[in-house]
């Protein structure tokens, strides 16, 4: 099968809608759903759960999902090492979704003006466990991450970039009051969380811990991969979220979004730069480097 059948399956599955998935894809929606069905005809089961608001992968769609990931990252070693054998200059990068949405496209373009004849370059956003599990799988060569202060990254090289915090987010005819909030008024609220695993689920939960409760206290929690998709649910009202004030800036500023505090709370996460220690120059990792780092140069740790 080719792989641009896993690769949109993927992104379904990722984007929770075949519009969305079309946008990221570059094709219609049309020819999204035919892939799709194509796939489930070819297997004999259905490998989306198309009864809710989002697209869910059933529990054969999970299992072909594991695999396509897997064959998909063998595809793309594949072709790395197929570069390198040419002279090719290449590039790998990972970073977290709040990384890639707020910084990634302004540091791509600082980058491509001075590297215009840039080889082939690869930029995943994943979650921080699975980021440095490609790392040391050598998928990446390097990767931004927002952890907690319980994470480790003794294994890697690490510069340490300014950091980022993280606020319950919501609309202000929600109604519930100044910056600072008690969370028995935010529990009252449907909170939308991404996985289990992302950094942000992680430091809530671990703040909730520390008081001997849960994120099970919310009226009722909504899970969705995407950012794009839980800002926007907050923007109409429909709940609250925990999220990176940076992500959430402009809307703050336009009034569609207010922050929100809890005392006690630590609202902090940190964000490292992690590398593999070498950048040689038959690649393009040294002058990528630069880019990040220029755009962090007021703003790095000390």
């Amino acid at each position: 099968m080719e792989s641009i059948y896993l690769k949109t399956l993927l992104e379904v599955v990722k984007t929770g809608n075949l519009t969305k998935a079309a946008d990221v894809l570059c094709v219609t929606q049309s020819a999204v759903s035919r892939r799709v069905k194509f796939m489930e005809d070819q297997y004999g089961y259905e490998l989306i759960d198309r009864s809710g608001p989002l697209l869910r992968p059933t529990a054969a769609g999970e299992l072909v999902l594991e695999k396509a990931q897997r064959i998909l990252d063998i595809e793309q070693e594949l072709l790395s090492g197929l570069g390198l054998l040419k002279g090719k200059k290449t590039l790998s990068f990972a970073c977290t979704p709040t990384f890639g949405i707020i910084y990634l496209p302004e540091i791509l373009r600082e980058f491509m003006l001075s590297n215009s004849e840039a080889g082939d370059l690869k930029f995943i956003m994943e979650m921080p466990e699975k980021i440095l599990k490609g790392m040391k799988e050598g998928l990446y060569e390097m990767a931004v991450v927002e952890h907690c202060e319980c994470f480790d990254l003794t294994d890697f090289e690490t510069i340490s970039l300014t950091g980022d915090e993280m606020v319950f987010a919501a609309s202000p005819g929600l109604g519930l009051g100044g910056t600072m909030v008690p969370l028995e008024t935010l529990f009252k609220q449907t909170l939308f969380a991404r996985n289990e695993g992302c950094c942000a689920r992680t430091l809530l939960e671990n703040n909730l811990r520390k008081l001997g409760l849960d994120s099970g206290k919310f009226s009722r929690t909504v899970v969705y991969d995407d950012l794009h998709i839980i800002v926007d649910a907050l923007v109409r009202g429909e709940g609250i979220g925990f999220i990176s004030n940076e992500l959430i800036r402009s809307h703050v500023q336009e009034g569609r979004l207010q922050e929100l505090r809890v005392a006690g709370f630590n609202h902090h996460r940190n964000r490292t730069f992690v590398h593999n220690g070498c950048f040689p120059d038959c690649n393009l990792s040294g002058p990528f480097v630069k880019a990040i780092l220029n755009r962090f140069k007021h703003g790095l740790a000390e």
